[in-house]
């Protein structure tokens, strides 16, 4: 059998170690900070929607004034009047 790795003995020290201590208020700081991250995504999305909507709204009024699906007269060939 091969023996183990530099890396694998550091690792069973660092486990074989007594464990720090947790401190006893963690959970409620972790709940803490994953609602106000939860707010702050929340509130992005929410941005990114009523952007989007304004983008629509103003695609929508630029179509209606320029009208660009009418074709444009030609400019390259004068009018004949008279055949």
């Amino acid at each position: 059998m091969s023996r183990p790795g530099r890396k694998e003995e550091e690792i069973r020290r660092m486990l074989d170690a007594p464990h720090p201590l947790v401190p006893a208020d963690l959970h409620i700081r972790a709940a803490r900070r994953g609602a106000r991250l939860r707010r702050r995504r929340r509130a992005l999305h929410h941005v990114g929607c009523v952007l989007l909507l304004v983008a629509a709204i103003a695609f929508a009024v630029w179509a209606v004034a320029v009208e660009p699906w009418v074709v444009p007269p030609s400019e390259t060939t004068p009018e004949i009047d008279g055949w």
